[in-house]
């Protein structure tokens, strides 16, 4: 059954998706804004990391609890729905693709009225979603969504968190269509027209590099994974 949430420019989906997201305005106008701008793929990810970021809370029963519910569920779905949003044309700006992202979040949650201290909350979440061993640590915030991103590319904790049937669900319901080679072309192209995008250290650089060295090279790009590795993960 198909259901859609009553804003311009929304994707029509499941009953079993909508029924996790908060059908309040600050949150229809992202997802209209991440359905009309993010690449199908890109889209399906993010809406993904949001379910197995709502997921990974309640199974961990931590701290990050209060995240599964209104207001701080909000702010969970925001990081999730625009930690890629510097992938798409509209917020391909001069920053790495993490940090565009993060700023599009903080306007969109600042034109809705809220406060400075919770919007650089979301802002560190996204912007720290691809630095291992610091987004863990940062905020309770910070952890799930990378935790949720590491998990929607196969990372070990689809075993840790007895997920992996979850992940097999929610794919058939917003499916892959080849993320991984989707977002890692998008992020080296953006990198190739502007260096500084892809700074030394970074996983946009890791994957920047490994193109020059192959740039006929077609499929996944060989850095996608990174320390994941063999996982499909960051």
């Amino acid at each position: 059954m198909e259901a859609s949430v009553s804003t311009a420019n929304t994707p029509s989906l499941p009953e079993s998706v909508l029924n996790h997201i908060p059908n309040i305005t600050i949150i229809k106008t992202a997802l209209s804004i991440a359905y009309t701008n993010l690449p199908l793929p890109i889209f399906h990810h993010s809406l993904r990391v949001f379910l197995l970021a709502k997921h990974l809370i309640t199974v961990e029963n931590t701290p990050t609890s209060h995240y599964v519910k209104h207001p701080d569920l909000d702010l969970l779905f925001i990081a999730c729905i625009f930690h890629d949003m510097g992938a798409c044309d509209l917020h391909n700006g001069p920053q790495r693709f993490e940090v565009e992202g993060a700023d599009a979040a903080s306007l969109h949650l600042h034109s809705h009225g809220i406060s400075e201290e919770t919007c650089h909350q979301v802002w560190t979440a996204i912007a720290l979603h691809t630095s291992p061993g610091i987004a863990e640590r940062v905020s309770p915030l910070a952890r799930i969504v990378r935790q949720a991103v590491l998990m929607d590319f196969g990372a070990p904790l689809r075993d840790v968190f007895e997920a992996r049937g979850y992940c097999a669900e929610i794919e058939v319901t917003l499916p892959r269509l080849d993320v991984e080679q989707c977002l890692g072309d998008v992020v080296v192209g953006q990198a190739v027209k502007v260096p500084g995008k892809a700074p030394a250290v970074s996983w946009p650089n890791a994957l920047l590099k490994a193109h020059l060295r192959d740039p006929e090279w077609e499929g996944v790009n060989p850095e996608f994974f990174g320390e994941e590795k063999p996982g499909r993960g960051l």
